[in-house]
């Protein structure tokens, strides 16, 4: 039987997320990769053993994550029945729907049929009676946005979830999202987006300067571009590699020459700072005013142990933040 560390509170550093008054760390553990059934069982409770005996209380999960879609949220279901059930005021637990979970016109999208179902479903496969934040995990651009917004004032109002957020949205649909759940007085509080050194998608659509304009907050996934932001690359592609194995979501193609030379030049930085690539990479993020917490995946015990460093890395001089600019940009 687990029993959490009695330090688990000593390192972590915790933020409001944006002017609520819900507190989450400034790492937390997402369910992406790792936790579908193709994955180790036995691995996947001691990597949520390592994250909680360290401080981190948030734990990302979305109903499509697996494989199979679902899987992620039925192994994480086990654990909190088996080990970390006892611990459930003490957790912040969040799950999403907005892509494909099942056949037909109500799995997908951002209908009130299918935000509100999927919700049900994902509380099943948990084991739980709520979640601590409901999203809409991506923009539907054929459903109006007072439906997708009043299905998750709903998903509050029945008790099923405390707060709400948005994933994969813009700066101008944020804000007219945010206008009709203020209406509706529901707790939205944050946004969940890609964010890393190489992919700065929220600075040019509006996203992250318009999260700071309406005080909500910003949990960014994706924080080593899918590992390219780590010595992983640094001399080619290594054979047991996610691209390699997977293929899914980072491209052989985007290792090309140039970025290579990227990577190579970004881990010297980080060298010079006396930290790893990954560190950096992690730092960057968690010194920006806009970020609340920094969402890493894990395969490895290690490696949560490792990103966790990253918040004690020593602020960034100018010199340094134009350096990698210079570096990652062009």
């Amino acid at each position: 039987m687990y029993t959490a560390s009695k330090e688990r509170y000593t390192t972590m550093e915790y933020d409001h997320c944006g002017n609520s008054g819900l507190m989450l760390p400034k790492v937390s553990l997402g369910l992406w990769h790792n936790f579908g059934d193709t994955a180790n069982f036995e691995n996947m409770r001691k990597l949520c053993f390592t994250a909680f005996d360290s401080g981190i209380t948030q734990f990302d999960l979305a109903n499509n994550y697996g494989p199979e879609p679902g899987s992620a949220e039925k192994n994480f279901g086990r654990i909190l029945k088996e080990d970390l059930g006892v611990y459930r005021d003490e957790l912040i637990i969040t799950t999403k729907a907005g892509y494909e979970m099942w056949d037909g016109p109500y799995g997908n999208w951002g209908s009130r049929k299918y935000l509100l179902a999927s919700l049900d479903q994902s509380l099943k496969r948990m084991g739980l009676d709520y979640v601590d934040i409901f999203y809409h995990h991506r923009m539907d651009p054929d459903t109006p946005l007072e439906e997708t917004m009043g299905a998750l004032a709903s998903a509050v109002q029945s008790g099923k979830a405390i707060y709400v957020g948005l994933s994969n949205y813009d700066g101008e649909t944020l804000k007219k999202a945010t206008a009709i759940l203020k209406d509706l007085h529901c707790p939205f509080v944050i946004n969940q987006n890609r964010y890393s050194i190489f992919d700065r998608t929220v600075e040019k659509n509006g996203l992250k300067k318009t999260t700071a304009e309406l005080q909500k907050g910003l949990i960014t996934f994706s924080p080593l571009a899918q590992g390219q932001l780590t010595d992983r690359y640094l001399h080619g592609i290594p054979e047991d590699s996610r691209i390699r194995t997977d293929g899914r979501f980072l491209k052989e193609s985007t290792l090309d020459e140039h970025r290579l030379d990227q990577i190579r030049k970004l881990n010297e930085l980080a060298a010079q700072r006396g930290e790893k690539l990954a560190d950096m990479a992690l730092a960057w993020l968690l010194q920006q005013k806009e970020v609340t917490s920094v969402l890493i995946g894990a395969s490895k015990t290690q490696q949560i142990l490792d990103n966790i460093k990253a918040i004690s890395s020593a602020p960034f001089s100018e010199e340094e933040l134009k350096l990698i600019d210079e570096i990652s940009l062009n």
